[in-house]
């Protein structure tokens, strides 16, 4: 017969081992935090676009530095009732440190959401965006080039200015 002090420290073995892992698993941040609390919260599962490591560095390459590191996490038939200072709160508490809201806009009715939010990363600029709409979540993180994107934004401010004034459009 096994002494009585061995049958009480195994489960309590068990659970020292297994109790961090869970407490991990639920304080996890950044991108896959984000991601995990609303799938816990609202009983929904994202779809993950593979090969965004892929992607990432075509698009590093294709903005010639531009875009850096994406990631995306598109959740369809998203129908859940959604209180949008509820959305807020899981995404700041599951963020981490760091991200600073840049924008935050619910329409009138509150079915579509969107939160931005930016931090430095050296000479970049992370950016953090929920999106939600009627019936679809989407959640995205990229590293951008903040010269490169003033730039583009001016490319294209320069243009639409050209198009409104006249200039260019042939008769």
């Amino acid at each position: 017969m096994k002494p009585i002090w061995i049958v009480a420290a195994v489960p309590l073995l068990v659970a020292a081992l297994v109790a961090p892992a869970i407490v991990l698993a639920h304080s996890e941040s950044g991108f896959d935090g984000v991601v995990g609390a609303i799938e816990t919260r609202y009983h929904v599962h994202a779809t993950r676009i593979p090969f965004m490591g892929l992607i990432g560095m075509i698009g590093r390459a294709a903005t010639h530095g531009g875009v850096g590191r994406i990631q995306v996490a598109d959740f369809e038939d998203f129908h859940a009732q959604v209180d949008g200072a509820e959305l807020d709160r899981i995404v700041e508490e599951r963020l981490g440190s760091g991200w600073q809201i840049m924008v935050r806009e619910t329409s009138r009715k509150g079915g579509n959401q969107t939160l931005i939010f930016v931090r430095p990363e050296g000479d970049r600029m992370g950016m953090f965006i929920v999106d939600r709409d009627t019936s679809e979540l989407n959640v995205v993180e990229v590293s951008v080039d903040p010269a490169h994107l003033a730039e583009q934004i001016n490319q294209h401010e320069h243009h639409r200015d050209h198009k409104e004034s006249g200039e260019g459009a042939s008769d």
